[in-house]
């Protein structure tokens, strides 16, 4: 399965962006993990197959929003009220078992990044 990320960009604090993850074939996970400069990756958010079970950091939970639409085998990140500290290079990823989500190493296939900047 190869995932294709897009949707970042520069953005002013307290505005929004939507990333897109699109898979080449199914899935039963979707997530999203960030990394900033100089910072290991992180755990954003992720979403099973159904929609019915979602996970999300403590610092993005209330602001940031994971769908899927499974017709399109493409997993959203909708970002709101964004922070500078939301700056980073996110990462989609995809597992084809549930494992731990907050866990990088759950998923079995990664996207290339797409850069998000928050500027103040």
């Amino acid at each position: 399965v190869q995932l294709q990320a897009c949707g970042g960009g520069l953005v002013q604090a307290g505005g929004s962006l939507r990333l897109s993850c699109a898979a080449s074939g199914r899935t039963l996970v979707g997530g999203w993990f960030r990394q900033a400069p100089g910072k290991e990756r992180e755990f954003v958010s992720s979403i099973t197959w159904g929609g019915t079970n979602t996970y999300y950091a403590d610092s993005v939970r209330g602001r940031f929003t994971i769908s899927r639409d499974n017709a399109k085998n493409t997993v959203y990140l909708q970002m709101n009220s964004l922070k500078p500290e939301d700056t980073a290079v996110y990462y989609c990823a995809a597992a084809r078992r549930l494992g731990i989500p907050s866990h990088d190493t759950a998923y079995d296939f990664w996207g290339q990044g797409t850069q998000v900047t928050v500027s103040s």
